[in-house]
């Protein structure tokens, strides 16, 4: 990889409750195109990804589906890897979800532990959200049997593992990081945006949200900030 090029990790939490599934083809679709956009939008900029991987974190409700709340995938490399990435994504099924807040902080907590890229000095690590849900509490569904291991107690702890502050407990590279958030203007996501760095929010609603044109904005802030 040039010494002047991009590597690239994006890892998308896609909530698949099934409150979703007016809108959960058109997010399938975003996901599947959102990093060619990524790609041709730092193109036009003269700006070159060298190396691109991808990630995948589907959640529903671990109190409300203890026996499929998560499914979770490896980083796949992009483009050698397409053909694994494009068949979990359009396996993923919107069902399940219970009450109206699903398990969306336990998906970012997964999300900001991922094994990130770390070696090459140009990197950038995007974490994109899609929900059309507020979030549960942490530690909601914390006894079932899926619950993962080592999850942030509340709110605080999770914006110290993302860096807000002077916290000892960031795992997110300061300058790398970035998170998107397509969610609605409703608590957690509206204090998220408002108070985490390097954090855009998209307000989408089920059935109408997550429009093309929504995504190119966010892409192309993305590419002008590398």
């Amino acid at each position: 990889m040039s010494e002047s090029a991009y590597a690239v990790d994006i890892v998308f939490c896609i909530d698949v409750t099934g409150s979703m599934s007016p809108v959960i083809d058109t997010v399938k679709k975003g996901a599947l195109s959102f990093h060619k956009r990524l790609v041709d939008a730092m193109s036009a900029r003269e700006k070159a990804v060298g190396q691109l991987r991808i990630r995948v974190v589907a959640y529903r409700d671990f109190e409300a589906d203890p026996g499929n709340p998560v499914e979770l995938s490896d980083f796949w490399r992009i483009p050698e890897q397409a053909k694994q990435f494009e068949k979990f994504v359009k396996g993923l099924r919107a069902d399940g979800g219970g009450d109206v807040p699903e398990s969306g902080l336990e998906a970012l907590a997964l999300a900001i532990n991922s094994p990130w890229e770390r070696e090459f000095e140009r990197r950038r690590h995007v974490i994109v959200m899609f929900t059309d849900a507020p979030a549960h509490d942490l530690g909601v569904g914390s006894g079932t049997r899926q619950y993962p291991p080592d999850m942030p107690n509340d709110l605080d702890e999770l914006a110290a593992m993302w860096g807000r502050g002077r916290s000892n407990s960031a795992v997110m590279d300061s300058g790398a990081k970035r998170l998107l958030i397509f969610a609605p203007d409703l608590r957690p996501w509206t204090t998220i945006a408002d108070s985490w760095s390097n954090t855009l929010h998209s307000a989408s609603n089920a059935g109408t949200g997550l429009r093309d044109v929504d995504l190119d904005e966010v892409i192309g802030t993305i590419a002008g900030s590398v």
